[in-house]
């Protein structure tokens, strides 16, 4: 069966996800909504709300900025309709709360974009705790570094770099806070410390971060920063006392014995575009009813609590 699918927004994520599903047979991108018409030969719904209650959408894909995202679920939680939503549910914590109750209470299939839900590098870490290959982890860290935020590619998405909805804690770090909880498990914040370029009261995003977490006696530290030269730093490592391992740039993996970083699922040659490829596989099953590996609202609002507690502290 294709799956028709309705789009509101038409940024970055919500191009790329139109490009994938155009390589993928069992969907088909029927109706889309954005303020700015830029993507030629597609139908453009007049309204997010007139896209939701087509009978030609069997799926709404929900791809705008934060704010909106409660509004369009819930909408589509009314007449029926499975939802799947960029992270996060939003910013406004009490909110997302409420809606992911509501979205319960409808009883409508739902499910969050984390990229790594389905990815080779999520299933690598699954395997060695399964395994018993990390033996005891002494701790996890995540180092974020931006030359600049938002990165060049991201530049016509002016809310990036914004507080109110914008910044790297939720666009990047939250991904990596999701990675933790669903291999490890639940997080708590013990202690934070974040600074925004223009005081408390400013309205641009964050530039520095620093969070303690703990995964049940597991520390967790995060360390995150904008500016200078060089390559952006996206690494992630969980210390065991038998064996480490190490994701670079998201979806590179190594491991190591304790005498140097050594390559690992070296049988695949694109992690990244294979993730892509089995978040669809995942997606279908997903609207098939079958078992799947997407995180629901209640994940996803796990994450949301947690990167807001950390950007509270300054």
């Amino acid at each position: 069966m294709k799956y028709r699918v309705g789009i509101i927004g038409l940024g970055i994520m919500g191009q790329r996800m139109m490009g994938n599903m155009a390589l993928y047979d069992d969907f088909d991108v029927v109706s889309v909504f954005d303020p700015a018409h830029s993507v030629a030969d597609i139908h453009y719904a007049t309204s997010p709300e007139s896209l939701i209650k087509s009978t030609d959408v069997d799926l709404v894909y929900i791809a705008c900025p934060p704010d909106y995202h409660a509004e369009y679920a819930i909408a589509a939680a009314k007449v029926g309709k499975p939802v799947f939503c960029e992270k996060p549910l939003g910013v406004d914590v009490a909110q997302s709360r409420d809606l992911v109750d509501r979205i319960e209470a409808a009883g409508i299939p739902n499910a969050v974009n984390f990229s790594f839900a389905a990815s080779p590098s999520r299933a690598f870490l699954k395997s060695k705790l399964a395994d018993g290959a990390f033996g005891a982890i002494d701790a996890i860290d995540i180092r974020l570094h931006f030359a600049a935020w938002p990165r060049e590619w991201q530049g016509a998405a002016t809310w990036l770099s914004e507080r109110k909805q914008g910044g790297y804690v939720r666009e990047v770090l939250s991904h990596f806070i999701y990675l933790t909880e669903s291999v490890f498990g639940k997080l708590k914040l013990e202690d934070a410390m974040v600074r925004y370029p223009d005081g408390a009261g400013g309205v641009a995003a964050e530039t520095h971060v620093f969070a303690d977490l703990s995964c049940g006696d597991i520390p967790v530290s995060v360390a995150g920063g904008v500016g200078g030269t060089g390559p952006d730093r996206i690494e992630y490592t969980v210390w065991g006392q038998t064996q480490s391992c190490r994701l670079d740039n998201w979806y590179t993996a190594y491991s190591s014995d304790g005498s140097g970083w050594v390559p690992a699922m070296t049988d695949i040659d694109d992690p990244r575009q294979v993730g892509r490829i089995q978040q669809l596989d995942h997606l279908a099953q997903f609207m098939r009813g079958a078992a799947h590996e997407l995180p629901n609202f209640r994940a996803a609002l796990s994450v949301q609590e947690r990167i807001e507690d950390i950007l509270r502290s300054y």
